[in-house]
């Protein structure tokens, strides 16, 4: 398996294009083929979820229209309608449209101005592409507070490739938040195994990405295979789609609002996965963990706390933890004990664009990794205007 350039646009029978006006943007992904989809935990669920819900209930879609700018959330019948009209302009082409997903992201409570989607349909339709432009200009017009467009693609030894694009920053927390993904694969697979690998992928992948620990009323991460390159070998098929959904988790971590560092938390000697799970992601979450590391801080008494409250099996005597970066480590403690304070390399380390903290509990053979990114004051500045 590599790493291959083009988006979804890497992957046969995917075409896209995507514009942006101001803070409105609208993408068009069109592709036909069997799908699978993965939907937020929130109570509060967006209309156009709703509706792409019943549109997957088929198994098959043909295309993907997103908006940004507005989130078409809590907006009762008038929203779902909105919504359905924006499948009837994607189908426009000959589509029928109970095969379109719809997906919104933006502000919460307005209604969605429709003039702005009809007045942008057309030229995206028009600028259809399968070039690797296609995709990052879809990738681009669903950015709403991010910094970059996000963009992945990998190609199997068979030559099956996986592509994929997402957006995300803020409200970002585990089991998805204001966080969408379209991924694409022209391999052959029916919608329930797809929706077995996408399961899976995204449990190891989006839902271990915290930036704010708040959950989105409108999460999204569809998948389709066109089918054009036939069957391939399903392992590597997963191990390629998980590795597509890494890629793009981790852009989504290094760009949350007002971020300047991406924090990766590495848990291994849990009692089991699941315990891992939960000291990956509280350390993760912690604000004070966040605010440390933005101050460059190595207090790693707040990682142990993290660790404790996060619910884990664990004993204070067995723990092991280490801070690094992509080239420095080091141990501050084994099995309980203070070995280091290498204040000099500390130093280093906590100045990296990536900072690894490594959590061994030393109870078990269970692992996980999360990542996340530090807490700074543009954080607040960013959501404290955002719909002023």
């Amino acid at each position: 398996m590599k790493f291959i350039d083009g988006g979804i646009c890497a992957v046969k029978g995917v075409s896209a294009w995507g514009v942006k006006q101001d803070k409105y943007g609208l993408a068009l992904i069109k592709a036909e083929g069997s799908a699978a989809g993965v939907f937020t935990r929130n109570r509060v669920i967006a209309a156009p979820l709703i509706l792409t819900r019943q549109h997957l209930e088929g198994g098959r879609l043909s295309a993907v229209i997103a908006n940004s700018g507005n989130a078409n959330a809590f907006t009762g019948p008038e929203g779902m309608e909105d919504a359905r009209d924006m499948a009837k302009l994607a189908a426009r082409p000959g589509l029928d449209e109970r095969t379109v997903a719809v997906a919104s992201t933006g502000v919460i409570g307005h209604r969605l101005d429709l003039d702005i989607i009809r007045s942008q349909v057309g030229e995206v339709t028009a600028g259809l592409t399968d070039s690797a432009k296609g995709s990052t200009a879809a990738a681009s017009a669903i950015m709403t507070t991010d910094t970059f467009a996000k963009e992945a693609a990998v190609e199997l030894p068979d030559g099956t490739r996986i592509g994929g694009i997402a957006k995300g920053s803020g409200m970002i927390a585990p089991n998805m938040g204001t966080m969408l993904a379209f991924l694409y694969t022209d391999a052959a697979m029916d919608a329930g195994g797809l929706g077995k690998y996408l399961k899976r992928a995204v449990d190891k992948s989006f839902n271990m990405v915290v930036v704010d620990g708040d959950t989105s009323t409108n999460d999204m991460v569809l998948i389709t295979a066109t089918g054009q390159m036939g069957h391939t070998d399903p392992e590597e098929f997963g191990q390629g789609l998980e590795a597509v959904c890494t890629a793009l988790a981790k852009m989504i971590a290094r760009d949350g609002e007002g971020a300047t560092r991406l924090i990766e938390a590495r848990v291994t000697g849990a009692a089991s996965e699941s315990d891992a799970v939960l000291a990956a992601k509280a350390v993760i979450t912690s604000p004070l963990v966040k605010s440390a590391i933005f101050g460059r801080d190595p207090n790693w008494g707040r990682v142990v706390a993290a660790v404790g409250y996060s619910g884990a099996e664990m004993e204070q005597e067995r723990v092991s933890l280490t801070f690094a970066s992509n080239h420095l480590s080091v141990m501050l403690v084994e099995k309980g004990r203070i070995v280091s304070t290498l204040e000099d390399t500390l130093k280093e380390i906590m100045g990296s664009k990536e900072v690894i903290i490594m959590v061994d509990l030393g109870v078990g053979s269970g692992c996980a990794t999360a990542w996340g990114c530090d807490l700074s004051y543009d954080y607040v500045r960013i959501n404290a205007e955002y719909t002023t």
